[in-house]
């Protein structure tokens, strides 16, 4: 949706530096760039990207006295809170954003689980303020202390990374006000694994997930989806594509590889065909990709491999998405965390690590998927949502017993409860050699060669002494690989400090000897040379 900044306890000649650093972010918000001092000092910035409330949704947002805000993402029961909790609240703006300030002036800290989005805010009120971080860090949010003890609050560690002498992301779940410190607000029963031990209910599993993305529906501008030809995306746009039709509305779909013979291509297009979207189909090749690495790694963020390779495609077609008109796009991330969907849950060794590993990966969402979908979409000024991760189908789907899930349970087919819940004889969401596809990686779907082609690139760059005293130069995180490497070097360039290597938490599967995060580097990878129908098991 934007980028915000807010800078706490900033001195008083610094306000129009600051607002220069927030046009760093001018790429999440190209539509309209708005600040505000408050009375007590504090800097608020917002880089606008408009998709609810076009006219009216201007921030900083006033509440009813002296509290102001900024908020990046979407509140989606933002209406239901108006018509119950804040029925007798007066709104200057249509959108949801408002809600917040309303919120924190009727509860005080304790609003943030009435939220149900995706979001990061700061509200100040005098002296008093709160920023907070949606559940799973759909949105991302990083928070730093500069020279003069001031606090900064910011959507991209690229504005704050050179002002502060410390800084590190926000924690997912979690709200901070000067009197309590950190909250965690968020504690789902899931949390615990001896909890998550329900069975499972595919009608329930189902009903929440439609539920989930009919929310991320809601828009004032052109939407569209990402549209892999994996299950998690061709779910996704199923769903969609049904209810926009009950509104008259017929759904774009955008899917990317190298050439048409890419695995993800070929299924997409089956998918498109099959629920009759207008589909738009984007190639790129790999020295294209090459040439926008260091590009791309500034706008992630992260020296992570599993993230770089994966963002390249994803950065071409948000490009791509943008230059149509469409501002906002449904993506399935989460889904292989929730469900233990990569190749390498197929090797846990118990029911009890198998829940582990998936909690685990739910709670780091934030370092991996969902930093990526952010950022490499905001790039362009587009909004990337993720049904999967909504509040109450984490919830459904997390409680399920963890034998239930474990590929092994269903001979050897990953997601399988996922797949069954949507394998209906009636009006079928998706067609059958699609909903039992074996999960492909998007970063090899998109072409074997272009993970193949980028390490060896990557490795062209990089001398034997360099990987020998790599430990030396880069302590934290020591780059294991000649690929590792070039991007660290890359991401070094941009972000120097300790605290910025420190940010980033690597991608590496577990339970495999191969610890190349590419789905190919397992045992169980079949390849997909073509588009074949995956054995189904009932």
């Amino acid at each position: 949706m934007c980028g915000i900044l807010a800078v706490i306890g900033a001195k008083k000649d610094d306000a129009e530096k600051i607002k220069s650093l927030s046009k760093r972010m001018t790429h999440r918000g190209p539509d309209e760039s708005d600040f505000h001092i408050t009375e007590s000092g504090a800097v608020l910035c917002h880089e606008r990207l408009s998709i609810m409330d076009v006219t009216t949704g201007i921030q900083p947002i006033q509440g009813t006295s002296t509290a102001w805000m900024i908020h990046n993402g979407e509140i989606y029961n933002y209406k239901e809170l108006k018509e119950t909790v804040l029925k007798d609240h007066t709104f200057r703006t249509k959108g949801d954003s408002e809600v917040i300030v309303h919120l924190y002036e009727k509860y005080g800290y304790s609003f943030v689980d009435k939220l149900d989005g995706d979001f990061a805010f700061v509200v100040v009120d005098g002296k008093d303020f709160i920023a907070g971080r949606d559940p799973i860090g759909v949105k991302p949010l990083y928070y730093g202390e500069d020279e003069s003890g001031a606090l900064w609050f910011a959507s991209e560690m690229k504005v704050l990374a050179d002002q502060c002498v410390k800084f590190e992301a926000f924690p997912p779940g979690y709200y901070y006000t000067p009197e309590t410190g950190f909250v965690q607000y968020y504690k789902p029963d899931w949390y615990n694994t001896e909890l998550c031990e329900e069975k499972a209910d595919l009608t329930r599993l189902r009903e929440a997930l439609i539920a989930a993305t009919k929310k991320r529906l809601m828009s004032d501008v052109p939407l569209g989806v990402l549209l892999s030809g994996g299950l998690d995306s061709s779910l996704t746009s199923s769903i969609a594509a049904r209810l926009l039709k009950e509104q008259g509305k017929k759904l774009h779909s955008f899917s990317i590889g190298l050439d048409e013979k890419a695995p993800d291509l070929i299924a997409a297009k089956k998918v498109a065909d099959f629920l009759g979207t207008e589909h738009h189909e984007i190639h790129f090749t790999v020295a294209e990709g090459i040439e926008i690495i260091k590009k791309l790694i500034w706008h992630l963020e992260t020296y992570d491999v599993t993230s770089i390779r994966a963002s390249t495609p994803m950065y071409f077609l948000s490009e791509a998405i943008t230059d149509k008109g469409i501002k906002v796009v449904l993506s399935g991330e989460g889904a292989d965390e929730i469900f233990g969907g990569y190749l390498y849950f197929k090797n846990a060794p118990s029911a009890e690590e198998f829940k582990k590993e998936t909690i685990r990966r739910v709670k780091r969402l934030s370092t991996a998927d969902c930093l990526r979908a952010d950022k490499s979409t905001m790039a362009h000024g587009l909004e990337a949502r993720v049904p999967f991760l909504d509040k109450a189908f984490l919830q459904t789907a997390m409680e399920i017993a963890p034998r239930d899930k474990m590929p092994s349970t269903h001979g050897g087919v990953e997601k399988y409860i996922l797949r069954k819940a949507f394998d209906t004889t009636e009006e079928p969401f998706l067609p059958q050699e699609v909903l039992w596809r074996q999960k492909e990686q998007f970063s090899d779907g998109v072409g074997y060669s272009w993970i193949d082609s980028l390490i060896e690139f990557a490795s062209s760059q990089v001398t034997d002494v360099q990987m020998e005293t790599a430990h030396i130069k880069y302590p934290v995180n020591t780059p294991a690989t000649k690929e590792a490497y070039y991007y660290r070097e890359i991401f070094s360039g941009y972000f120097p400090q300790e605290s910025a290597a420190k940010s980033v938490k690597k991608w590496i599967p577990k339970w495999q000897d191969d610890l190349d995060p590419s789905g190919r580097a397992s045992s169980t990878h079949i390849a997909q040379t073509s588009f074949s129908k995956t054995a189904k098991v009932s």
